[in-house]
């Protein structure tokens, strides 16, 4: 894995896998309201699975769900083939599932290199007394993290900034952090919600590149949330679509373009 090259083509340095995330009759409501309902579909491994539709369809309650923030009343999920019951954040993330968030969740005072170094949090394994005495394995393994740190940095192009506090960063550099981060721990499974939420032209195509990159060189499966139609028929592999909390429409962008549901609830909209 070269992580020093961030200009490689898409397609034909991955091979789309096994299913490796398996979303079966998902169903969750909160009080009386249902936010989804009996929804099924899969996640290959190395491939870009997005998940679209109008506000309100349901899109980041489905993302909770994979990542342990909510608990289906219906429904399983198996990763790797084997069902994860009652899965909570810090499980989800010790199997290998990091998280974006729609409204950046960064820690605004610290600099570009200490949240990123947050992401290597779970596989710290030295006690934390060592830590804070920063004595001996604790010295050597803060080393390696941060070495692998300084690679993300690299990867992501944000060399000159990574010194820099997060809050006096722009939106987009900021979104570049948080991308950083999550990639910090070493995810098989990315969850992003809504990368390019805010950003203008440039900024989006810099977010597709870094995100089309990690897939690429890293062979991490992604699944993203986007409102940009464009970005999402461009980049993903797979389209599950909801409205209003149950699934219209899955496939290619081809078969979900052409798809006459998904025309009326979504495309018909904003085209």
């Amino acid at each position: 894995m070269d992580m020093h090259n961030p200009h490689a083509l898409h397609a034909p340095q991955r091979t789309i896998g096994e299913v490796i995330l398996d979303l079966r009759h998902i169903s969750l409501s909160f009080g009386g309201v249902r936010a989804l309902t009996d929804i099924s579909f899969d996640v290959r491994e190395h491939e870009i699975r997005a998940i679209i539709g109008p506000n309100g369809a349901g899109k980041s309650s489905m993302l909770n769900v994979i990542n342990g923030v909510y608990r289906p009343q219906q429904g399983e999920i198996a990763l790797r083939g084997q069902v994860r019951r009652n899965m909570d954040c810090h499980a989800a993330a010790k199997a290998g599932i990091a998280r974006t968030f729609q409204n950046i969740a960064l820690f605004k005072g610290m600099s570009v290199l200490d949240n990123i170094m947050t992401g290597r949090n779970l596989m710290m394994k030295s006690h934390f007394l060592l830590q804070a005495l920063y004595w001996g394995p604790a010295r050597r393994e803060e080393i390696a993290h941060r070495a692998r740190v300084e690679e993300i940095i690299d990867f992501l192009e944000i060399q000159a900034i990574r010194k820099t506090p997060v809050g006096r960063l722009p939106y987009g550099l900021q979104k570049r952090v948080e991308l950083g981060r999550a990639l910090a721990a070493e995810p098989q499974i990315l969850l992003l919600d809504e990368p390019m939420a805010g950003m203008n032209v440039e900024e989006k195509q810099d977010m597709c590149r870094f995100i089309l990159d990690v897939n690429d060189q890293f062979g991490t499966t992604i699944v993203l949330i986007e409102h940009d139609m464009g970005v999402v028929m461009d980049i993903s592999d797979r389209v599950v679509v909801l409205d209003y909390g149950k699934k219209i429409g899955d496939g290619t962008p081809d078969q979900v373009r052409s798809n006459p549901d998904v025309i009326n609830a979504y495309l018909g909209k904003t085209h």
